[in-house]
C-alpha cells in the first residue's frame, strides 16, 4: 500500500476539493460568455471579458495579501467564493452591456483573494524541500476544475442555455465555502477585521523579493489571456461545436504533468523546469496560430496544456522560496498580481488586434509566442543564486 506524503491531509484534501469547485464554478460559464455578450448588442467588447475580470482580480490582490497575513488564510478564501455566488446569480437579471461589464469586474474580485488565500494556506502546512510537488498537487485539483468547468459549462449552455448555466456556477461556488467552512486556520493569533486592515501603505502593495518570477509568470500567461479570448471564436471558425472543448484539451493535459513538474523542481530547481514551460508555450502558440484543423489545434491546446502545468506550480513554489514568512501573503499575492495583468494584458490587445476578423488569428496567437520567448531567454539573465537554487541551499 503507498504511503501518502506527510502533507496529504484530510484538511489538505478538502483544500483541494474546494479548490477544484471554486475554479470550474467561474470557468464554466467562459466559453458561452462571448456569445452571450454578443446576443446582448455587446459585440465590440469582447475583449473586455477576460480584461475586466483580470484588473479588479489584480486590483483586489494587495489587500488579499495583506488580509490573509492579518486575518487569516479562511476568511480571505470564503469571501473570494462567496463573490462568485453572488455574480452568478446577478447574470440572469442585469441583462444590458454595460451591467454585464459591471458584474465581469466585480467577479475578478473572487480570483483576487480565494487563490492567494489557498496558496498561503498551502505554504504554512508543508514542509520546503516537499513545496513544488504540494503545489503541484494542489494545482492538479483547481487545474481540474478547469477542465470540467468549460466542459461542463459548454453542455449546459447548449442543453439547457445561458441561465441555467449562471445558476450552476452558482450552485458549485456555494459547494466551495461549504468543503473549507470549517477547516482550521493556520494562522498563528488572526486579527479582527477592521478598517486599518484596508489602508495599504506603499510598501504593502508589491513585496520585491518575488518580482523576478512575477516578471517570467506575466510574459507567460500573456497566452493565456489570449486563449480565454480568442478560442471561443477560432473553434466556431474551424467547424469546433463545444467550444468549451479546447479548454478541457489542454487542462486535461496539464493535469499528471504539473506533480512531476513540482516534485523535479524540488529536485533541480526553479528555474531549469521554467525554461522548458516557457518554450514549449511559445511552441504551442506557434501551432494553434497556424491550426487548419480540430487536430492542429487540439495538438497545440495538448502542448499549450503541458506549459501551463509545469508553469504553475513551479512558480509557486519559486515565489514562496523568495518570500518571508512574516509576509507570505503578500509575496503570493504580486505573484497573482503578474498572473491578472498577464492575462488581462493578453486578453485586451488580443481583442483589439482580432477585431472580428479571421484572417487575425495567426498574428493573435503569434504574439503569445513571442511574449513566451522574452520570458525563456530572461530566465538566462537572472544571477547565479537563483538560477540554481534548489531546497537544500536553504536547509
Amino acid at each position: 500500500m503507498k504511503i501518502l506524503p506527510p502533507f496529504f491531509t484530510w484538511n489538505f484534501f478538502m483544500l483541494c476539493l474546494s479548490s477544484f469547485l471554486f475554479f470550474a464554478s467561474f470557468n464554466m460559464i467562459i466559453p458561452e460568455l462571448p456569445a452571450y455578450l454578443t446576443s446582448l448588442g455587446g459585440e465590440d467588447y469582447k475583449g473586455l471579458i477576460i480584461s475586466l475580470f483580470t484588473l479588479t482580480a489584480g486590483l483586489s490582490r494587495p489587500f488579499s495579501g495583506k488580509l490573509a497575513d492579518k486575518i487569516g488564510r479562511i476568511p480571505v478564501m470564503v469571501f473570494g467564493a462567496g463573490i462568485c455566488f453572488v455574480v452568478s446569480l446577478m447574470y440572469p437579471v442585469i441583462t444590458s452591456v454595460a451591467g454585464f461589464l459591471l458584474l465581469r469586474f466585480v467577479h475578478g474580485f473572487s480570483t483576487g483573494f480565494t487563490p492567494t488565500g489557498v496558496s498561503a494556506y498551502v505554504a504554512d502546512i508543508v514542509p520546503f524541500n516537499r513545496r513544488g510537488e504540494a503545489m503541484g498537487l494542489q494545482s492538479l485539483f483547481g487545474s481540474m476544475g478547469m477542465a470540467a468547468g468549460p466542459a461542463l459549462g459548454g453542455y449546459i449552455g447548449q442543453i439547457w442555455g445561458i441561465e441555467p448555466l449562471f445558476y450552476a456556477s452558482a450552485f458549485t461556488a456555494i459547494l466551495s465555502i461549504l468543503v473549507i467552512i470549517r477547516l482550521k486556520e493556520t494562522m498563528q493569533d488572526p486579527e479582527k477585521m477592521s478598517r486599518k486592515h484596508l489602508r495599504l501603505h506603499r510598501h504593502e502593495i508589491i513585496e520585491k523579493r518575488v518580482l523576478q518570477p512575477s516578471l517570467v509568470l506575466l510574459l507567460t500567461v500573456f497566452s493565456f489571456g489570449t486563449v480565454l479570448t480568442i478560442i471561443p471564436d477560432y473553434s466556431e471558425y474551424l467547424g469546433i461545436q463545444n467550444k468549451g472543448l479546447f479548454f478541457a484539451v489542454f487542462t486535461l493535459s496539464s493535469l499528471g504533468i504539473r506533480i512531476i513538474a513540482g516534485k523535479t523542481s524540488d529536485k533541480y530547481g526553479r528555474i531549469p523546469v521554467m525554461k522548458v514551460a516557457t518554450l514549449s508555450m511559445a511552441i504551442a502558440m506557434v501551432l494553434i496560430a497556424f491550426a487548419q484543423s480540430k487536430t492542429m489545434l487540439m495538438l497545440g491546446g495538448v502542448i499549450f496544456g503541458c506549459s501551463v502545468g509545469m508553469n504553475s506550480p513551479t512558480i509557486s513554489a519559486w515565489t514562496i522560496d523568495l518570500s518571508l514568512d512574516a509576509y507570505r501573503g503578500r509575496a503570493l499575492a504580486t505573484m497573482y498580481i503578474a498572473l491578472e495583468a498577464g492575462i488581462g494584458i493578453g486578453a485586451l490587445i488580443s481583442g483589439w488586434v482580432f477585431a472580428n476578423k479571421a484572417e487575425n488569428f495567426p498574428l493573435v496567437f503569434s504574439l503569445g509566442a513571442i511574449t513566451a520567448i522574452i520570458a525563456f531567454f530572461y530566465l538566462f539573465l537572472l544571477p547565479k543564486e537563483q538560477r540554481f537554487l534548489v531546497p537544500e541551499d536553504k536547509e
